[in-house]
């Protein structure tokens, strides 16, 4: 019996996976059961038609037996959330400068507004998400982040770095048959609430879950190999050529490839980075035989690929 039967699910939601030659393949035993964290953000998050197409990659993932988190961003909805309320939005280092007012309007829109929609988009489909914060049973744990612009320590206010991660209600409910969609926002040891880059947080919960794929969703096709004379996309990065690029990547890319980089070598088998505004781009890099974007594996795995090709050749 299938996993989708087992579940009481029709087999007919699940799509058939597709090799490049045409031929359908058998979905990867290696994965069911395991941990799959998606980042979810960018336009993606203002689209309607991209935000049911994910919702519905999320379920499918679920019904092929994987077991999916969601962290979820929110900044355009905060950037307009503080343009209406006349306050400022201005970013350094590629993160969102948070006074204590800021944090009002990203606890409430984030969890009060851009979480609730999610959740709904993926229960259209059945009984699945339950929505939470990294509050909550104290999940995340977060430090003030420190941040330098061109070698210079700049302030950015309330945001956190997540140091500890307490893994156990998402996992309670990955074993209830739930689907955990988080909110980057963690709580310090001080009592303050931290906002937290999503692109990090779902690094972090990925490491603790010890899952198997990370995957983040941008407006790009991926990380450029020399942006911004060229477009080529860069499609596998070990730990340590990534390690070496950081200091020279956009702002923007910044937190999703430093979220990469800890997320292998925190024990995550691949995270991938790919472009949210193509539809079911999730299943595409999770499922599909070659991933779209870019992919970062640890180290070691790259030489471990190296010797099979090395001994089948």
């Amino acid at each position: 019996m299938s996993v989708t039967a087992a579940r009481g699910l029709p087999t007919s939601g699940v799509p058939a996976r597709i090799s490049e030659s045409g031929d359908p393949l058998p979905w990867p035993e290696e994965l069911r059961d395991s941990a799959v964290v998606v980042k979810f953000g960018g336009n993606a998050m203002v689209d309607a038609n991209l935000q049911r197409t994910f919702a519905q990659d999320v379920v499918e993932l679920w019904q092929a037996g994987l077991r999916p988190v969601v962290v979820h961003g929110g900044g355009p909805q905060i950037s307009a959330m503080l343009d209406r309320l006349g306050l400022e939005t201005r970013f350094e280092a590629g993160l969102r400068v948070t006074t204590p007012e800021t944090m009002d309007v990203v606890r409430m829109v984030l969890t009060g507004r851009v979480q609730r929609e999610l959740v709904g988009h993926i229960n259209a489909h059945g009984p699945f998400a339950v929505g939470m914060s990294g509050e909550d049973a104290h999940t995340m744990t977060a430090v003030p982040r420190p941040a330098w612009v061109d070698g210079k320590p700049v302030d950015i206010g309330l945001v956190g770095d997540v140091v500890d991660v307490n893994p156990d209600m998402v996992r309670t409910l990955l074993e209830q048959g739930h689907i955990p969609v988080v909110s980057p926002v963690a709580r310090g040891e001080d009592g303050q609430v931290y906002n937290v880059n999503a692109d990090l947080a779902a690094s972090a919960l990925a490491v603790a879950l010890d899952a198997e794929r990370l995957v983040m969703l941008t407006d790009v096709e991926g990380l450029y190999a020399d942006w911004p004379h060229s477009t080529e996309v860069i499609e596998h990065l070990t730990a340590d050529a990534l390690n070496g690029m950081l200091p020279g990547l956009a702002s923007g890319m910044l937190p999703k490839m430093e979220g990469c980089l800890r997320a292998v070598r925190g024990g995550v088998r691949k995270a991938h980075v790919v472009d949210g505004r193509v539809p079911h781009a999730v299943l595409r890099s999770v499922l599909a035989e070659t991933s779209p974007g870019t992919t970062v594996v640890p180290d070691d795995a790259f030489a471990r690929e190296r010797r099979t090709v090395t001994r089948t050749s």
